[in-house]
């Protein structure tokens, strides 16, 4: 009987060689980007998955089942809008005082990278409050407070039911300060010695308009890196990076018709895609293959 088993086909530790060898060469099989967080469109250069979008942006999103954040050294901060074709980005810091709520003073930081490639708008307006008669801001670095819209620390502390506390506790009006971004960025609330900060943005906006009507939380503007993302989209494929290298990449779904345009620059085309998605259904065709083989061996 074992004579009559010589056929042209390799033993099972053969098979099993080879199918280890074609898993590790195998190409990297790409998850799909999702485009949404609940109701909130996630596009180029933003993702909530690792190895889509731009690399600059890896990292600053995290969704959540209910809502969007953006991750700074300081917090998560809920995203509440991204306006894609005004490239803003409008976030609200939940740990802030606001004209209903007293918070205790909290720094808003951003990483390096983040200041440079999101920053808060120029008409995002931060504002330092019940601040000490010896605060920096108040002398050796006072140029930094700006008139805001006509706007005054007597009217703040005036409207807002949770500012008049200020009021209440000196029995005057606490010095506050309207200022920019490049100030919180530079000083903590410590130095400053102010207690608690707000930030509203659309500044421009707001002159005449009470402390009760204003917008709170703030506007980033963000850039958009020139990768060819719009020739990718095209294509069918969707514009990410190599998680190890960082590399710009168009990636291809498996059922995307495209060849090179949907390689983001690199030799993967759809082809190598589709092998990629195939490979499991292979695998398990040959291993099935080797495991018969080895069975009529063994009779």
């Amino acid at each position: 009987m074992a004579n009559q088993l010589r056929l042209p086909f390799l033993s099972f530790n053969h098979l099993t060689i080879y199918l280890i060898l074609l898993l590790s060469q195998s190409p990297q099989i790409f998850s799909t980007c999702r485009n949404f967080c609940n109701n909130i469109p996630i596009n180029y250069p933003f993702s909530i998955d690792d190895g889509c979008g731009a690399p600059q942006y890896r990292h600053m999103l995290n969704c959540s089942a209910t809502d969007l954040f953006f991750l700074t050294p300081s917090g998560n901060y809920k995203v509440q809008s991204i306006d894609y074709d005004k490239k803003t980005m409008t976030i609200f810091d939940p740990s802030m005082s606001t004209c209903s709520i007293l918070q205790p003073h909290h720094d808003f930081k951003m990483s390096e990278i983040q200041s440079a490639i999101i920053p808060p708008s120029p008409d995002t307006i931060f504002i330092l409050m019940n601040c000490s008669i010896d605060s920096p801001v108040l002398n050796h670095y006072k140029s930094v407070c700006f008139n805001f819209s006509g706007h005054s620390c007597d009217e703040l502390y005036g409207s807002c039911t949770s500012f008049k506390l200020f009021h209440m506790l000196s029995n005057s009006t606490p010095a506050c300060c309207f200022t920019g971004y490049e100030t919180v960025k530079y000083m903590s609330m410590d130095i400053l010695d102010c207690t608690h900060y707000t930030s509203v943005y659309n500044s421009d906006k707001l002159e005449g308009v009470g402390p009760l009507d204003w917008l709170y939380g703030m506007e980033l503007s963000f850039s958009v890196p020139d990768t060819g993302c719009e020739r990718c989209a095209k294509s069918g494929g969707t514009c990410g990076f190599d998680v190890e290298t960082e590399m710009a990449q168009c990636i291809c779904s498996s059922t995307s018709n495209s060849t090179r345009d949907c390689a983001g620059g690199r030799d993967t085309n759809f082809a190598e895609s589709y092998r990629a998605s195939s490979f499991p259904r292979v695998l398990y065709i040959l291993a099935l293959g080797a495991i018969s083989y080895h069975i009529v061996l063994r009779r």
